[in-house]
């Protein structure tokens, strides 16, 4: 065999190969299930590997709501337009953060709530995790009520003492009422 014979076919080789591995993830499927939406800063609707779809409610944050109703979206008082404008920028931080890692996410189920959302940790294929990356950007708060179902509590914790420490997001903003109280004032109108 020539030496422009043996680099051809090394170099062949090497092609095959790489088209290979490229390919790998048309045939196995990527890792991670597949992010179909959205919902708001805390909650996506996802597809696992086999097909499914179920909706998924992140473990140890909240985030600060958005409108769900025509009504709400056209409030005008000042508590309502707070909440979704802060709502909104956290859906449209997750949403880049989604995207940005090819609609990928891993999930680490912790429990299911009483609508029937899966309860998880959640991290991206860049392997940063969600609900820091949120508290860190000031854009969620803790959730103690369920901190305890928590397997990252103390990561948390820490990422949201660093935003309220630097008024980072919501922690600059002294018109802000944290999500829970905001619903439970929403409903009693």
């Amino acid at each position: 065999m020539t030496k422009l014979h043996k680099s051809l076919l090394i170099l062949l080789s090497a092609t095959l190969i790489m088209t290979g591995v490229a390919g790998c993830t048309r045939f196995f499927g990527s890792s991670g299930d597949l992010v179909e939406r959205v919902s708001d800063g805390d909650t996506l609707v996802v597809k696992d590997a086999q097909g499914n779809k179920f909706t998924v409610r992140f473990a140890c944050v909240d985030a600060p709501e958005i409108p769900h109703s025509r009504k709400e979206q056209a409030s005008k008082k000042a508590s309502d337009r707070n909440q979704f404008n802060w709502g909104a920028k956290a859906q449209a931080r997750l949403e880049q953060l989604v995207k940005q890692n090819g609609d990928r996410v891993t999930l680490t189920i912790t429990d299911s709530d009483r609508y029937g959302r899966k309860v998880a940790e959640v991290r991206l294929k860049d392997g940063s995790f969600v609900q820091e990356v949120l508290l860190k950007e000031g854009l969620a708060k803790v959730y103690r009520p369920y901190l305890n179902k928590c397997p990252s509590k103390d990561l948390v914790q820490q990422a949201e003492a660093q935003a309220q420490q630097q008024g980072i997001g919501i922690w600059g903003d002294t018109d802000f009422t944290d999500p829970w109280k905001y619903r439970s004032v929403s409903k009693r109108q």
